[in-house]
């Protein structure tokens, strides 16, 4: 048996018995320098757009979703992988790492909620989204999705500023099925469902926190047990700068980036009063683009509701989502390009492409449903203490395993046992 080759804290937490260690890391490929200069003119630029025309508190929510492109890349921070490495194999080095940013993120959560604190006149409001079948389902449909597509919601937005061609597809089949949903809303909504479960209504903001923590620590400890008892593959290594220059140019321990990530959510939270959450933005975009081509979405049930209608006639510069999600794709690309990573692949196989736009559409499709994908509903719920996050979490997980066996049917690879990597 060995352990992936790691800093010695990463080692501890993340790390356990594998089948043999990761293979050392390359050097990064030189600097992009054009690449860098366009990415960083438009990053400074549309945040002194946004800043003057929309005011202070916009402004910062771009700058914090550059932040989380830049956190997002440099740790190659993944849900859609940590999942199927731990379902596949056995390997729970990811979903390690997803406890430090839950842990992180409640931590801070808990502070601002429980002492009322915001910035720019906001107001924490932390909610829980309900209990029932769309949920479930939602949250299925989602991780199956992302196991096709290749990424989770997050993932995609980073991995399009990084020039990965396929998952632009899957971004693609992202929005269609957003739009499909605010289309279908009538049949897709009203489902059998009870309320929400918010644990500082009933425990404190304290007490709330000391669950989360307690739970995610239960987590870690099966986890490394189901690795000591299944000796899976070690994760695979990216190419990697040395020593200051890591910090600029990557790639950042997974430790490092859960802890950032978990901090810019905190961030989120105090400058908006609501979690940081990807996937509503998209459903935005959808409808917006119907308008440029002369439809009407805005005559849909989804787009007559008061808070939809006040989105749809608004900017996209005013929507929290929108902005965060803007500034990943683009902070993604800046990052790309300073560790010599961003590259457009021109050629896709077909299947890969079919994969891509389907897992799109089911993620756009079961984010609607459940009130929100890896991020707004697993990531939000759980930091929130809202029962919600935990169940998405779950039904995720099922959904998961049920993505791993529809991969081949596209071509796609899942880790075995015998892999030298997973």
């Amino acid at each position: 048996m060995a352990t992936t080759e790691s800093p010695a804290g990463e080692q501890k937490f993340l790390d356990f018995p594998t089948s043999c260690a990761a293979p050392v890391p390359q050097p990064e490929e030189p600097v992009r320098v054009v690449s860098l200069a366009a990415a960083g003119v438009l990053a400074a630029g549309l945040t002194w757009y946004v800043w003057a025309s929309q005011g202070a508190k916009f402004g910062v929510l771009l700058l914090l979703g550059l932040g989380l492109g830049l956190a997002l890349f440099h740790s190659r921070f993944g849900f859609t992988s940590a999942w199927r490495q731990l379902i596949a194999v056995g390997n729970g080095h990811g979903l390690r790492a997803h406890t430090l940013l839950l842990g992180t993120a409640a931590t801070l959560i808990a502070l601002i909620a429980g002492t009322g604190a915001g910035l720019f006149g906001s107001k924490p409001a932390p909610a829980a989204s309900p209990l029932g079948l769309a949920l479930f389902v939602g949250a299925t449909l989602f991780a199956i999705g992302m196991q096709l597509g290749g990424a989770c919601a997050s993932g995609t937005l980073f991995a399009v500023g990084s020039g990965q061609s396929a998952i632009v597809l899957t971004l693609g089949g992202f929005i269609t099925g957003s739009v499909l949903y605010t289309w279908a809303y009538p049949a897709l909504s009203g489902w059998p469902e009870f309320k929400g479960v918010l644990l500082a209504d009933h425990v404190g903001w304290f007490g709330s926190w000391a669950s989360t923590i307690a739970v995610l620590a239960g987590i870690v400890l099966v986890t490394r047990a189901v690795q000591r008892r299944r000796t899976p593959p070690p994760v695979d290594v990216v190419p990697t700068a040395r020593g200051l220059a890591r910090i600029f140019r990557g790639s950042w321990p997974m430790l490092a980036g859960a802890v950032v990530l978990g901090v810019l959510a905190g961030a989120v939270f105090l400058v908006s009063g609501g979690i940081w959450g990807v996937t509503s933005a998209f459903s935005l975009w959808g409808a917006k683009i119907l308008q440029v081509f002369g439809l009407h979405p805005e005559s849909w049930e989804f787009w007559r509701q008061k808070a939809n209608a006040t989105s749809l006639v608004g900017p996209i510069w005013k929507d929290k989502n929108s902005l965060t999600d803007i500034g990943i794709m683009i902070g993604a690309a800046v990052a790309a390009a300073a560790a010599g990573a961003w590259k457009i692949h021109s050629s896709i196989p077909w299947r890969t492409a079919v994969a891509a736009i389907l897992g799109g559409v089911l993620m756009g499709v079961g984010a609607r449903m459940a009130g929100g994908c890896n991020i707004g509903a697993y990531l939000g719920g759980i930091s929130t203490g809202s029962l919600h996050g935990w169940l998405w979490g779950v039904f995720a997980l099922g959904g998961t395993w049920i993505g791993l066996k529809l991969r081949p049917l596209f071509g796609l690879a899942n880790p075995v046992p015998t892999d030298s990597i997973c």
